[in-house]
């Protein structure tokens, strides 16, 4: 038995130096509901942007300013409830595990993850206000996996992965700039439910 409490003690120590270093409470289906949003996304700005084609034939995008406008409504609209349903879905985790949702480590994680994002959002609106559509799929992917890798070491180890995966996938759409919506829609919303699925699996307990 003694053995047995002191297993029990130095794991209760290790959890505590974990809580204290690391912000562990994030929700499996935070990011489960972000890909589904993202996929609705995608699909909307798929049909905003070829539009009235006939599916048999070739088709190509065609991007007006009334269009341009309509993606970029889609995405600040995505881009809002995603973040909302995990603010939700987090904060139900932080009380469910008795913890705080907002405390250092929190900062830490959210300034480490905003900074990449930050640079990446106003360089891809500024690319597309230039006209350079076709390469800002690709960029949103690489700077999403790189704020991913730069904020992990403040959070769940397996984040550090997720970024790799959408680093690399960034860089294959980068070649293939014709099927960048296609690429965007793996990268966060099958790619988010994936990851989405294995932490309500993994941490579930």
């Amino acid at each position: 038995m003694s053995e047995e409490k002191y297993i029990k003690d130095l794991r209760d120590i290790k959890d505590i130096m974990n809580r204290s270093s690391r912000f562990i409470s994030l929700s499996g289906l935070s990011g489960v509901s972000a890909g589904i949003f993202a996929l609705i996304g995608a699909y909307l700005a798929y049909q905003n942007v070829y539009t009235n084609q006939d599916y048999l034939e070739y088709r190509k995008a065609i991007i007006t300013t009334d269009s341009l406008i309509s993606l970029l409504l889609i995405a600040i609209i995505t881009l809002v409830v995603s973040i909302g349903a995990g603010i939700y879905f987090t904060t139900k985790e932080t009380k469910k595990r008795k913890q705080k949702l907002w405390d250092h480590q929190t900062k830490r994680l959210v300034v480490n993850l905003s900074i990449p994002l930050v640079t990446g959002g106003i360089l891809c609106l500024m690319l597309l206000l230039k006209g350079y559509i076709g390469i800002v799929a690709p960029l949103t992917l690489i700077f999403y996996g790189l704020a991913l890798v730069n904020a992990s070491k403040y959070t769940l180890t397996e984040i550090r992965s997720l970024g790799i995966v959408e680093i690399i996938l960034g860089l294959i759409a980068t070649h293939f700039i014709g099927y960048g919506l296609l690429f965007w829609s793996i990268g966060f919303g099958v790619l988010h439910i994936a990851y989405g699925v294995v932490m309500e699996i993994k941490y579930k307990s």
